[in-house]
């Protein structure tokens, strides 16, 4: 079965009360059981990791590369700005990603320095965003599949 990880950086736990006037009412938790539906739907498993901590989030994609997850879908938050280690460690790591942002972050006059390293960017369709980003995430891996393995290419593995 697919494994994806969601991954939501700094202030997300807080998804609801927080500028609800930008990010909407959707708690975090409700917003998770969005996704644990989605997962459940289209027959893949997905992990969810929250962090305020860089480090934290550098360990935990290590630790996905050991346990097999083939995507990671994240929405980096302020680690968009700032991430300078995770950036290093995205492009370390031997899986895709696809970047998501509640918010349309071009319109806000922001610009993430963590895009480059992934397959893709989806931002401002507000939690719908996740779902996109997972279906992307989805999209890409079945196409990326082996002829006869059934497993996904790693990033840069030809065929």
């Amino acid at each position: 079965m697919t494994k994806i990880l969601l991954m939501q950086g700094p202030n997300m736990s807080y998804l609801g009360r927080r500028q609800p006037e930008l990010y909407g009412k959707t708690s975090a938790a409700e917003l998770d059981a969005m996704l644990r539906e989605h997962a459940r739907a289209n027959e893949y498993e997905l992990l969810i990791f929250y962090t305020h901590s860089e480090g934290e989030a550098i360990e935990r994609l290590y630790r996905a590369v050991d346990e097999g997850v083939q995507g990671l879908v994240m929405n980096p938050a302020a680690f968009l700005f700032s991430g300078y280690a995770l950036r290093d460690c995205l492009r370390a790591v031997p899986i895709p990603y696809v970047e998501v942002h509640m918010t349309n972050i071009e319109k806000r006059g922001l610009r993430s320095l963590l895009a480059e390293t992934g397959v893709g960017l989806i931002a401002g369709f507000g939690v719908q965003s996740y779902v996109l980003g997972l279906d992307a995430m989805l999209r890409h891996l079945r196409a990326q599949r082996g002829p006869r393995s059934g497993t996904p290419r790693k990033r840069g593995q030809r065929r």
